[in-house]
């Protein structure tokens, strides 16, 4: 039997280099520069460039792919204990290489591109030369890809895109978009749609708007774009024709969990900030520290922030062990569903316990608020986890066939009576 809760030494050193990294390196970028996805800023690139170059010499860059695409193949469980300490800070991602939703794209691109596109796209995505936006959602369906309207339709040695997609983040930035469309709508429900890759140069694809999410995102960074008349060659497919479903579960089983880890990164920071808010502040005649109600925020905030590492960690265990994202479905849409709940609950208290000051832009737990619903609806809605993971587990379960439940107690009594009768008896004929 083996159950540990340490960290091999020689990766612990590896995480001891990215927490000092990360904490005087790659934080203090947040505050001085604009958008990290901007690849053609040359004020981010004379600052990041060389970060990232730091990074790759420590063998640190795009961890999560194998080796082949210059990653390391790391397991969930080093890429959790690396995200958690990444998710503190906006730039941190981009400088480990390991960015939303450039990552679940390359990964995508690795598995179904052609040669050309892996030349054309996938390495310079790996480098971080180019950025990717993945275009899925649609602004009549959200999330739900069984009433999408976006069409693909194959003429001559072309497929036509026409539709509109909604919230395809990064896309203002994107040298090439993911692009899931029907194909087949007569077809199966989950056998209707298939990916392309469309370069946004393409004649057709019109950014109607970016809209902004929270406080920080002044000209917006989700895209709302339509597709007319995109004409793209057959070969733009990535995955096999109706396959979408497919090509997607390679990147949002992982960018699931990946989502969680970095969250983890933020919500103790705004813990952290909390613990020496009460500390430092008195009122009342004692330190907010000392008044127990605070008290109570504390630990319920210590107490839900180590549940849910836990939790992402056992899921990130699995994931390891069984290499099978639909083995660990529901450990998975736990997590997506506990996720915004935690991130709310401690920002929230910290923004409180911060006073007024909390509630401007001065410290950063109106914008983490505000973050904690993009991410109840980011990659699905929390209620279709819940049902996700509800349905999981009503599998391990069967119904009974008595008028009362199984465990009902005059049952059970009854079944352990005749069970012991016999040495029932003796013991009373012995007394």
């Amino acid at each position: 039997m083996s159950w540990d809760f340490e960290t091999e030494p020689e990766f612990q050193k590896d995480l001891d280099w990215i927490d000092k990294f990360v904490r005087e390196e790659v934080e203090p970028l947040d505050y001085v520069l604009g958008h990290p996805y901007d690849v053609r800023d040359p004020k981010r690139n004379k600052l990041v460039r060389p970060l990232q170059a730091e990074v790759r010499k420590r063998k640190l860059w795009a961890c999560h792919l194998g080796p082949e695409l210059g990653g390391q193949g790391y397991g969930q469980i080093k890429l959790a204990l690396m995200n958690e300490i990444l998710g503190r800070s906006r730039f941190a991602p981009i400088v480990f290489g390991c960015q939303a939703p450039d990552s679940g794209n390359a990964e995508i691109l690795a598995h179904y591109g052609t040669p050309d596109q892996k030349k054309r796209f996938l390495q310079p995505l790996l480098d971080n030369e180019i950025v990717s936006a993945f275009s899925m959602t649609e602004p009549q369906g959200g999330a739900d890809p069984k009433v999408f309207k976006t069409k693909a339709e194959l003429r001559g040695d072309d497929w036509v895109i026409n539709g509109e997609k909604w919230f395809s983040s990064n896309a203002h930035l994107a040298s090439f978009l993911i692009v899931m469309a029907v194909t087949d709508p007569q077809a199966k429900e989950y056998e209707r749609m298939s990916m392309f890759i469309v370069p946004k140069e393409t004649p057709g694809v019109e950014i109607l708007r970016n809209l902004g999410v929270g406080t920080h995102e002044s000209e917006g960074s989700h895209a709302y774009i339509r597709y007319s008349d995109v004409h793209v060659p057959k070969d733009a497919m990535l995955g096999p024709r109706g396959g979408a479903f497919v090509v997607a579960q390679t990147r949002l089983g992982g960018g699931r969990i990946h989502h969680a880890m970095r969250t983890i990164g933020q919500v103790r920071k705004a813990f952290d900030m909390m613990c020496e808010r009460v500390l430092s502040r008195e009122t009342q005649g004692s330190r907010l520290a000392d008044k127990q109600m605070v008290q109570e925020k504390i630990a319920d905030s210590w107490m839900e922030i180590e549940q849910f590492r836990l939790l992402v960690l056992r899921t990130a265990w699995k994931i390891d062990r069984y290499k099978d994202y639909l083995k660990v479905r529901r450990d998975i849409a736990a997590v997506k569903a506990l996720m915004p709940k935690v991130f709310h609950d401690v920002a929230s208290r910290a923004l409180f316990l911060h006073g007024s000051l909390g509630a401007t832009g001065e410290m950063p737990f109106v914008e983490q608020v505000i973050q904690s619903f993009h991410m109840g609806l980011a990659d699905g809605p929390t209620e279709v986890h819940k049902i996700t993971l509800a349905r999981q587990v009503l599998r391990d379960y069967k119904a009974t066939d008595g008028l009362f439940p199984s465990q009902h107690i005059p049952k059970l009594r009854a079944a352990a009576l005749k069970k012991y009768a016999d040495r029932i008896e003796l013991e009373v004929a012995n007394q």
